[in-house]
């Protein structure tokens, strides 16, 4: 229901890394790696395609304001075609030729079919989905990914002030398409791409075996994979055709009316606007509850550390203006004394100072006369 060009393409990433996780999950080691390589090439061209639409379009990325570009830009419309059939998993079936994604997808499907038929007696409920939901993930990416190529290069302009300015980008943004759209062709021709990933692939992952945890689990090996290979090829495939089919009708053809099935689900189309209500459930779930606890921290900072603070700060500044009295009274009142005295003493004896010999040799007399003064006063003759 996106209709953000870009958007639509950051959804698609997201469906797609869950293929990787569905491969690591069954046993498909090789095939997950597998799809990681081919997906970066068809997904990277893709989103490179987008933005040369959206530069060709001067900024609009609305994809219901667009429609007719093929016209406009045809080198963009078909390396975005290639991307999305790539992405699809479209082939030829008779010949069984297809393009990267045709590969890759198929070997994550295989092997999802050969975990779900080696644990058939056990955990059933589980992993039959572990099947069918890459089945009905195939068809639901070729429809949204033809969606997008329908609604944005095929049918009649939809807003012609956007189509009358519309044009091909230059070839500094074309050519980096037409060499990924190569890479998304054919990257995994010849299954060059295929061995090198064998060769990196862990022994016991190659051999399969079971798991040894709380529930006994068969892991699928290379032998089990490639005996499922042909069924699960076919179906994916199959799949991919009807999502493809589908959006045809819808978004190409015109044969029913997208905006009739809108207003008949609006309910379901609402659900799927708002994502699922996953926004909602995470904000519910860990917004809010942030907010809250935030909010009680802000309290708590304010209210008891900043009080406690400043108490504690004013407290300091009353012991402070204290202690600055008691040092400027008694202490430096003390020094003050001390030092005025030893002052006042130096002036009075300068006065003796005078640097007169028959001063000093007077005061020798004086001094001598009162010793011996003292002498006779306090000492008794014998």
């Amino acid at each position: 229901v996106a209709t953000d060009i870009k958007r639509v393409l950051a959804y698609s990433t997201i469906s797609q890394l869950g293929y990787m996780m569905l491969a690591l999950g069954v046993g498909g080691w090789g095939a997950g790696l597998y799809h990681l390589v081919t997906h970066a090439f068809f997904k990277s061209l893709m989103f490179l395609c987008s933005g040369s639409v959206i530069h060709g379009c001067h900024h609009e990325q609305e994809m219901t304001k667009m429609g007719g570009l093929y016209k406009k830009m045809p080198i963009t419309a078909i390396t975005m075609l290639i991307g999305v059939v790539a992405i699809s998993g479209l082939a030829i079936p008779v010949l069984n030729v297809g393009l990267s994604g045709f590969y890759s997808k198929d070997a994550i499907v295989a092997s999802a079919l050969a975990f779900m038929s080696g644990n058939r007696d056990f955990l059933t409920f589980f992993s039959i989905p572990l099947f069918v939901v890459p089945l009905v993930t195939a068809g639901i990416t070729a429809f949204y990914m033809f969606r997008l190529w329908f609604m944005t290069f095929a049918g009649p302009p939809k807003d012609h002030h956007v189509y009358d300015h519309a044009h091909e980008s230059p070839a500094v943004m074309t050519v980096p398409l037409i060499v990924l759209s190569v890479f998304a062709i054919g990257c995994a021709w010849f299954g060059i791409l295929e061995s090198w990933i064998l060769t990196v692939e862990p022994t016991h992952v190659a051999a399969g075996g079971t798991s040894a945890h709380h529930v006994s689990l068969a892991m699928p090996g290379h032998h089990e994979i490639h005996g499922v290979h042909h069924t699960a090829g076919i179906a994916a495939l199959f799949a991919a055709v009807v999502g493809a089919a589908v959006s045809a009708v819808f978004y190409w053809k015109g044969a029913v009316d997208p905006a009739m099935v809108k207003r008949s689900f609006a309910g379901v189309h609402h659900f799927l606007v708002e994502k699922w209500q996953f926004d909602n459930l995470y904000d519910a779930m860990f917004v809010r509850p942030v907010h809250i606890v935030a909010r009680w921290c802000t309290g708590f900072d304010k209210n008891v550390l900043d009080s406690f603070l400043h108490s504690l700060s004013r407290m300091t500044l009353v012991a402070s203006s204290w202690d600055r009295k008691f040092d400027e009274t008694f202490v430096d009142g003390l020094v003050n004394i001390v030092g005025t005295s030893t002052y006042k003493v130096g002036r009075s004896l300068q006065v003796v100072q005078t640097g007169r010999l028959r001063q000093y040799v007077m005061f020798i007399a004086l001094g001598v006369l009162g010793l011996f003064v003292l002498l006779f006063m306090f000492f008794p003759r014998v």
